[in-house]
């Protein structure tokens, strides 16, 4: 839902611009970045409040608790990237898994999109 409410935006506010076509574009990145970033931190948000209640699980190794160590971690998973310093222990397993498949589907989606986008602005032929 967050996704597509940001590209649905993006997609009708990008036409209006009164900016160079190269530039729209720029704006898109930037625009889909930020949803991916408000997505990673939706999950760890999740994952903060589940390592610290009962019976979720543990997040364990280079980890210390905090919120930015989950984000970090959210950040690794989203991407698939993965260096494998801090691992997800019980139910927090299936967490992970559900945010590397949704990040490579919300990362293939941005880029489906960007490329509709460049086709629409950039005079490619």
């Amino acid at each position: 839902m967050i996704h597509y409410e940001f590209l649905y935006h993006l997609t009708t506010l990008m036409p209006k611009m009164k900016i160079l076509h190269r530039l729209r574009i720029v704006f898109g990145v930037f625009g889909a970045l930020i949803a991916h970033t408000v997505e990673v931190w939706v999950f760890a948000w999740a994952y903060y409040f589940m390592h610290h209640s009962e019976g979720w699980g543990n997040l364990e190794g280079n980890f210390d608790g905090s919120l930015l160590d989950c984000l970090y971690f959210s950040f690794t998973t989203f991407t698939t990237l993965g260096f494998g310093d801090i691992e997800p222990s019980g139910d927090l397993r299936y967490l992970t898994g559900v945010e590397s498949l949704t990040g490579l589907v919300l990362i293939t989606w941005t880029a489906s999109f960007l490329y509709l986008e460049m086709r629409r602005y950039w005079n490619l032929k």
